[in-house]
């Protein structure tokens, strides 16, 4: 590592957009896809991060080069969803400063937790970019049978921001949780809010945490399936300035 996780970022509390590979055909899905990065890019948004949400592989490669080749000095990051090898693949060959792992401790059962550390070490050792991992992820199994506090302290050796989230896409996530997970991380420890953050409640998300993933809030239906409106994005990047 070379990096560290703020550091990638010309703000002091980054907020990262999800592109969610939405669309009926492939050209469909990457001309939406280059016009929400530059509704995002245009309204202050960090970074955005390229996810098959939607989408597939194929899609993410279209976009993912798209950004090498036409915004290498944007910051992106890359969440290829349940293909932890193929995550870390695509953020080396296409130059994403950070990747997105949904689960870095508690997913697993403690014998499969073994070889998933002697990936994460080989990855990292290989990745110049940074690694943010969550950590009772939303949709995410817990099989570890280890205390929240054991989880976060591994998740912490394995990543270099932690991410929290309450249960579902979109659902805010609970001060309760945000305030649980930081009296137990580091204080220089990078917490990010993964889900459910808004206009209305990022100063007091802020206050906690050091960034922010953002996805439903940005689409006009304030929801997944919806399609990235401009005014929501300078919204909440016009409340997030209010907060430095």
């Amino acid at each position: 590592m070379t990096k560290k996780f703020l550091d990638i970022f010309k703000s002091k509390k980054p907020i990262m957009a999800m592109i969610h590979l939405k669309g009926e055909t492939d050209e469909e899905i990457f001309e939406r896809a280059k016009k929400e990065i530059n509704i995002y890019y245009e309204n202050g948004v960090d970074a955005v991060i390229v996810e098959n949400y939607f989408g597939n592989y194929n899609h993410m490669v279209k976009v993912l080069e798209y950004l090498k080749e036409n915004m290498p000095e944007k910051v992106y990051g890359v969440n290829c969803l349940d293909n932890d090898t193929m995550n870390f693949e695509l953020a080396m060959k296409y130059d994403a400063d950070f990747i997105q792992l949904d689960s870095v401790a508690g997913h697993l059962d403690l014998i499969n937790d073994v070889t998933f550390d002697a990936f994460m070490k080989l990855f990292r050792e290989r990745f110049n970019g940074c690694v943010m991992g969550g950590v009772r992820f939303k949709y995410q199994p817990y099989k570890s049978g280890r205390s929240l506090e054991e989880d976060l302290r591994i998740g912490m050796t394995r990543c270099d921001a932690i991410v929290v989230t309450q249960d579902a896409t979109g659902q805010e996530t609970s001060m309760e949780k945000i305030n649980e997970f930081r009296s137990i991380m580091d204080d220089d420890f990078p917490l990010v809010i993964g889900a459910g953050m808004t206009p209305e409640n990022c100063e007091k998300q802020f206050e906690v945490g050091d960034a922010a993933i953002v996805g439903s809030y940005f689409k006009d239906t304030y929801k997944d399936t919806g399609d990235v409106d401009a005014s929501h994005v300078k919204t909440m990047i016009e409340a997030r300035n209010a907060c430095l």
